[in-house]
Parts: C-alpha cells; sequence; structure tokens
C-alpha cells in the first residue's frame, strides 16, 4: 500500500501561510473549521489537515482502578 499521506502533501506550510498563522504554531480548531468550509485550495488543505488531525493517538490516560 503507498503512502498516500507523504504523497498529499505537497507544499508543507502553505495553508499556515494561507492562514496567518505563523509557522510552528498550532492553527486554532475554529480557523481550520472556518477554512474547511471554504472552496477551492484553501478549503482542500484545510479538510486534509482536518483528516490527518484525526490520526494522533489520543494520549493514554491511567485508568480509575487501583494499581494490583
Amino acid at each position: 500500500m503507498a503512502n498516500w499521506v507523504a504523497g498529499a502533501i505537497k507544499k508543507p506550510g502553505a495553508l499556515h501561510r494561507q492562514l496567518g498563522v505563523p509557522q510552528g504554531q498550532k492553527i486554532p480548531q475554529k480557523k481550520l473549521q472556518k477554512a474547511a468550509g471554504k472552496g477551492g485550495k484553501l478549503g482542500q488543505r484545510a479538510r486534509l489537515a482536518e483528516t490527518l488531525a484525526g490520526f494522533h493517538a489520543k494520549e493514554k490516560r491511567p485508568s480509575s482502578g487501583g494499581t494490583y
């Protein structure tokens, strides 16, 4: 199976530049959602960013049960 993620990201940093968010800072979720509703390249990049954000592993928290 090919690595489609690497092929999907053609211009790294383009979404940050379009949204006016400095490189290295997280894009606010509200700003990303608003951009995802738009058309064109901005909308495509924002929707891809939302998709890729879902791939991150959630932090595992210890269960509320005691240790044995």
